[in-house]
């Protein structure tokens, strides 16, 4: 299990090695995504709170990035936050999210991102239930409810 400090040694050290690779340009993301996903998973943008398709969805299977169809998290460790954004405690394996520091505007975040093809997905906060601590804070356009459990 992931947790916080696993998550800081991460983002300073260096990712835990993908299972595979999807390298594309921005010529060639944009014709496969709707403008919001490209928005938000190619140039690092944020659905507003409350609006996105997963934030209050409770189906079960396995979320998946849209961009390259990775598997990234459960609905099983999914809970609700209050942010306004859907919120997982762990990823489904812990190859599956790359973590980077994001000072952007004027605060010290860590930003979550696809392993395998670097979508930004959202950030990650200690401030999530037990045992992990973690809040994996994503924007539900960078998910795709792939799997049924």
């Amino acid at each position: 299990m992931l947790t916080w400090i696993n998550v800081l040694q991460f983002s300073n050290k260096g990712n835990p090695h993908p299972p595979k690779r999807v390298e594309k340009s921005n010529e060639e993301w944009k014709p496969q995504l709707t403008s919001e996903q490209y928005q938000i998973t190619r140039l690092k943008g944020t659905e507003r709170a409350f609006t996105g398709e997963y934030c209050h969805a409770h189906e079960p299977g396995l979320y998946a990035c849209v961009c390259c169809g990775s598997l990234l998290f459960d609905s099983r460790v999914k809970f609700e936050s209050g942010t306004g954004w859907p919120s997982f405690t762990q990823p489904v394996e812990e190859n599956a999210i790359a973590y980077h520091k994001d000072n952007s505007y004027g605060m010290v975040r860590v930003e979550v991102l696809c392993n395998v093809c670097d979508a930004h997905l959202g950030h990650v906060f200690p401030d999530g239930p037990e045992p992990s601590g973690l809040r994996y804070c994503i924007n539900s356009a960078s998910l795709v409810l792939q799997e049924k459990l």
